[in-house]
Formats: C-alpha cells, structure tokens, sequence
C-alpha cells in the first residue's frame, strides 16, 4: 500500500504526541527512539497539535464563572450558559482562546450526538477558533450547512467562515452558500435568491437540526470592517443608527431591536428569525463583544451562549448602567 507523505506525517506526529503528553519522554528522548533530530520531533508536535491530535481539557470552572452562567442562564432564558474563566493580559486574541477551547468540548458533543443530522452555520473568529480546536470525528453523514453567504464582495472567500474546517474536523459534507454575506444592493440581492440553488440551500439550511453562530460587533475591530466587508459609507450608516451588533448579517441596536438601516436588507442567507425556536448555540469572546451580545441575547433568539469572564462583566456594567438611566 502506498503511503501518501502527510499520512506519514501524520503518524509520526501521533506517535510523538503520545511519547511527550502521555510517555512523558523529552524530545530528545524521543528523537532517540524515532531516529530523527530533536528540531525535527519538536516540528512533529507542533504539527500534531495544529493539526487537532493533541488537546488538553480542564473539568470544572471557578465559581465566578458559574455564578456568572446561572445569573444569564435566567436573565435571558438561556438551555445552558458557559463562561470560560478571564486568562489575563491580552486583549481580544487571549478572550477568544479561552472561548475556543471551552466551546470546542461543547461542540463535539453537539455534533458527536445522533439527533444532530444536520448543522447551520455562520462565521466568526471566535467560531472559527474552537472549530480549529475541536477534535476529529467520525460523522460522514453529517450535513454542514453555511446559512449566510460565503464569500465577500469581490467573491473571495470569507477567511472566516468555518464549513471547511468543520468539515475537516468531522469528516461531513459541507455546502456553501455561493454568494455574498451582503449584495451590493437589493436588486442585486433578489438576482442572488432568484438562483435555485441558493434557493434549495437556504431552505435546506433552515431545517437544521441545530445552529452554531458567532456574534458580530460593528466597531473598528470587527470583522466586517477588517475584511472591508462593508463600505466608509455603510459603516458611518450604521453608526448613525445606533447598530451595536450584527446576527447573522442583520443590525441589532442595544435593546435587541432591529436597527434602522439599509445595510441588513442587503444580507443574503437566513434571518434570525428564520431560526427562532430552534437549538441556536453563540460564541463571543472579550470585552469589545459585549454590547453585541447583550443585544443579541435581548433579541431572543440564542438559545445556548458561550463566552468568557471578560466579556460578561463588562455587559454586567452595561445593563447596570442602563438600569441607572432609565431609574
């Protein structure tokens, strides 16, 4: 049987994943026994790690973060709430690792579950992190479900969304939807739903048997901004009209209502309220989330929230001061 190079390449890294993490043997100890140099097995772990082989998960969480899910859980009449725990200095990146990793756990049981046929997805940084921390699995019968556009204005694709990975990851089918997140324009719009096969594609990606969403902010670090998703003119648009968050390609202001803008009715794929009723799981990590999540949460449609302990207490300031406001 022939051997393909990154199936060795996989071995191998396997193999000295299980002599570090579980043998407990130094790499050069490793090396040793391998045959190879000690760069060499080093560059072996780190490929095992990259590739999803080697993961690492701690039970339990500190009691803040717990107080934290049940003080949501009610709040907002969430299934399940998890905060990962504040790993210090660092801004949005160490925020967004900590969600990854409590929700890659999360979203291997989803998706290891029989009941879970079919999978919607949207896109995100911190969606696309715990996909890349998620384990593998053996779910070839799995649909994976795009259920907003996929690519951006120029037609490139969308760095963030995670079908691909998640397809990776899973062993699934993945289906794009082959279109903008947003048209230029209506008309442009309604040329992009015309398609049949955008059509089939939405409406089978609204039967999913569940949703995994990221939560969008609308400030200058935000993706749609970032990846020039979305013009000078739209964004100071979108300020104006006091938009703080973006679900699924549509503009929530702070108390959960729908902001009055243009911008949302150029979205092509599902609506939240396409899947209002449904299982609907949200990421969101750090604290420049945390008007974009106490609006989508006000919306009512998330169903199963993850985020982390930064990011909730910065929204705990937000609905404190707002109390304070309307008192």
């Amino acid at each position: 049987m022939q051997v393909r190079d990154h199936d060795w390449t996989d071995y191998l890294a396997i193999r000295a994943a299980w002599l570090s993490f579980v043998g407990g043997r130094t790499q050069g100890e490793i090396a040793a026994q391998l045959g190879m140099s000690p760069a060499k097995v080093h560059r072996l772990i780190a490929h095992a790690q990259r590739e999803g082989f080697v993961k690492f998960q701690i039970e339990g969480r500190p009691v803040e973060c717990l107080e934290m899910e049940d003080e949501l859980a009610r709040r907002f009449h969430l299934n399940s709430c998890i905060i990962a725990p504040d790993l210090g200095d660092g801004g949005q990146a160490i925020a967004i690792r900590a969600v990854a990793s409590s929700a890659a756990h999360i979203l291997e049981g989803v998706l290891s579950s029989e009941g879970v046929q079919r999978v919607g997805v949207g896109m995100g940084r911190t969606l696309k992190a715990a996909v890349e921390d998620m384990s593998r699995l053996a779910r070839p019968d799995l649909e994976i479900m795009s259920i907003c556009g996929s690519l951006t204005r120029t037609l490139a694709a969308n760095p963030y969304d995670v079908v691909q990975k998640l397809q990776e990851r899973t062993g699934g089918e993945g289906y794009y939807l082959p279109v903008p997140y947003f048209a230029e324009n209506r008309d442009e719009k309604n040329v992009f739903l015309a398609q049949r096969s955008v059509q089939d594609l939405i409406v089978r990606a609204q039967r999913s048997d569940v949703f995994i969403i990221g939560i969008g902010s609308v400030d200058a670090e935000g993706h749609l901004i970032e990846r020039g998703m979305i013009s000078d003119r739209e964004q100071a648009e979108l300020a104006a009209s006091g938009a703080v968050c973006d679900l699924m390609g549509r503009f929530l202001t702070i108390d959960g209502s729908l902001a009055s803008t243009s911008l949302g009715d150029c979205a092509v794929g599902l609506h939240f309220e396409d899947v209002r009723g449904a299982r609907v799981i949200a990421l969101a990590g750090g604290e420049s989330k945390a008007e974009a999540t106490l609006a989508a949460l006000r919306a009512g449609v998330i169903t199963d929230l993850i985020a982390d302990e930064t990011l909730v207490r910065e929204m705990r300031k937000l609905i404190g001061d707002q109390l304070m406001r309307s008192a």
